[in-house]
């Protein structure tokens, strides 16, 4: 499966110079972790998610901070540039999406913006992942099902993590076929045969 196939398009993204209560109002209405930060030419230059944008400290208890009554008044609103990470890892919307899982897995990073010609196309995140693994199994089932009626519409397939045990084939032959066929669905770990 490609990147492009899973990916939430397009992206939500902000500049480097909107203030961090516009940003994290964004995260909160669009129910999303990350946001690429783009220049005026749409070329991102960042990254901004929850973590750069709520300070530990914050979440302690509702009371104003000892930091914002030290603030100087006629100082500046802070801005996504303040707190952004300018390095940003990206995948390519033609990649597999085997490479997003990696990329996400070795680098302990939850969004990745998804690039195709140098401009962000889309995010991918480790709950796409989920929300596609959750599925997985009745995918699976309805595709293997589905070629395994044309040979004998009697025969049973259930779909446990990924493992598909086809009910019915009677003879070598048969049980062959329901295995060969169950092996070309995506996604399909193992096949039984009962």
């Amino acid at each position: 499966m490609l990147i492009r196939d899973l990916m939430t398009s397009p992206a939500i993204t902000v500049t480097s110079d909107m203030p961090l209560g516009t940003a994290l109002r964004i995260l909160d209405d669009r129910k999303i972790t990350a946001m690429p930060v783009l220049d005026q030419a749409g070329t991102l230059v960042g990254i901004v998610g929850e973590a750069d944008l709520v300070p530990d400290e914050a979440l302690l208890d509702d009371k104003v901070p000892i930091s914002a009554l030290r603030r100087v008044t006629d100082a500046p609103a802070r801005r996504v540039a303040d707190v952004m990470n300018h390095l940003v890892a990206t995948v390519q919307a033609d990649d597999e999406l085997d490479s997003a899982v990696d990329l996400m897995w070795s680098t302990m990073v939850k969004s990745l913006p998804v690039v195709d010609h140098g401009k962000v196309v889309g995010m991918i995140s480790r709950s796409d992942v989920v929300h596609l693994l959750a599925g997985r199994d009745d995918r699976i089932q309805a595709e293997v099902r589905e070629l395994v009626e044309t040979e004998c519409a009697d025969w049973l397939v259930t779909v446990q993590d990924g493992i598909v045990t086809v009910t019915g084939p009677a003879d070598a032959h048969q049980r062959r076929v329901a295995e060969v066929l169950a092996h070309t669905v995506q996604g399909v770990v193992a096949v039984r045969i009962a």
